[in-house]
């Protein structure tokens, strides 16, 4: 989501400004699940009501077009390059935001899909010709739901003792919700609809989107997520330095194995068929990483976030009463999913600001886009192993 500039000013303040009564909007670690219940009955927080599983997008039709030319690096461009980001996404390997720009995410997220099947690294050839196949129609037209006046709220405060008051951190406006419901930025919805004011916004509006399965945050309960016979058997390996999490299968052991030719042409002997699946991620602040084997302790949906600011400055956990709980939603600085480490207070979550996955740093933890954060009790539970390298 794209913050206005009232909201990213805040992020850039320091620590000074809270004690002088500004209220910026600082990073910090989640309350342990363990330790709160997932509805809090001091709070005015109340569960999603329920609701049906959302229409999927009506694809537009193929329009037969040239192909078109991949760019000086192989990469492709126009309607290809959607095309690749949602094919990526959709096979759980996933390229960052959907924007019709292939960058570092996606490269990455192709060389996994080349690595399982057993293709050249980075070869584009392979993993276009099964986009092509799979995504003909690389755009959609989707219906802005009901249920946006349930999760977005444009008064949300950006201060954390007004934030706290609210009964959840909602998106801020409507086209948020759909940017992130389509795993889209606002400026790309945008260009797919010229002409159209989306700050006005409605619901049963209609809205050209990327052909991509949405994201319902309607269909969160808060539900925490038990350990799993196979998926509390992978490992997971978040990589800080590639900025990415690669989950694998347990058994039998994950090895890539691969031979570098003399025109430097990286090529895989044999699939690894161990990946499952990887994501961005942004790892936190290199003083406050925690290097090392850990246990995936707790997977937990809708999450309250302990806004601490001696943990957040310090690294020590002040006390309760110096601490302020923010309520659960896809605006919390742990986004929608808390997946938690055996490390107190170190975990794998979501974020308010999927744009910025690769570049902003967090505190300690390891952030995905909601989207991706959502998927993780798909591939891995508690008591599968992560590394952080």
């Amino acid at each position: 989501m794209i913050r206005r500039f009232a909201v990213l000013l805040p992020l850039l303040l320091s620590a000074s400004l809270y004690a002088q009564g500004e209220h910026p909007v600082l990073k910090a670690v989640p309350v342990d699940p363990d330790q709160i219940p997932s509805v809090d009955p001091t709070s005015q927080h109340v569960p999603p009501p329920d609701s049906p599983k959302p229409a999927p997008a009506k694809p537009l039709p193929a329009v037969p077009t040239a192909p078109t030319p991949p760019a000086a690096d192989g990469k492709p461009t126009g309607d290809d390059a959607v095309r690749l980001q949602i094919f990526l996404d959709q096979a759980l390997f996933g390229p960052g935001v959907i924007d019709g720009k292939p960058g570092h995410f996606a490269d990455l997220a192709r060389q996994a899909w080349n690595e399982v099947h057993g293709n050249a690294l980075n070869d584009w050839l392979p993993v276009m010709d099964e986009a092509r196949k799979t995504v003909p129609n690389p755009f959609a037209v989707a219906i802005v739901p009901d249920v946006v006046k349930d999760w977005v709220d444009p008064t949300l405060p950006n201060d954390h003792p007004g934030q706290a008051k609210r009964k959840r951190m909602s998106y801020r406006s409507n086209t948020e919700f759909m940017a992130e419901r389509y795993h889209a930025t606002e400026e790309f919805l945008a260009k797919l609809n010229p002409g159209k004011k989306l700050d006005n916004l409605q619901a049963r509006d209609s809205l050209v989107v990327p052909n991509v399965q949405p994201f319902a945050i309607e269909n969160l309960t808060g539900k925490k997520y038990d350990s799993d016979p196979q998926l509390s058997q992978r490992h997971a390996v978040v990589d800080t330095k590639m900025n990415q999490v690669r989950i694998f299968e347990g058994s039998p052991a994950a090895l890539v194995v691969s031979e570098k030719e003399a025109d430097g042409v990286v090529k895989v002997s044999r699939p690894n068929r161990g990946l499952i699946a990887s994501f961005p991620i942004t790892p936190g602040q290199p003083k406050f990483i925690k290097y090392g084997v850990w246990q995936l302790k707790s997977c937990l949906e809708l999450p309250y976030w302990r806004f601490d600011k001696s943990l957040l400055e310090t690294g020590v956990r002040g006390s309760d009463s110096d601490s302020i709980n923010i309520p659960p939603g896809p605006n919390s600085p742990v986004g929608i999913l808390w997946a938690g480490l055996s490390h107190p207070g170190i975990g794998m979550h979501g974020t308010g600001e999927p744009e910025t996955i690769g570049r902003a740093r967090s505190h300690g933890c390891i952030r995905l886009a909601n989207w991706d954060a959502i998927r993780l009790p798909t591939v891995i539970r508690p008591g599968a192993t992560v590394e952080i390298r």
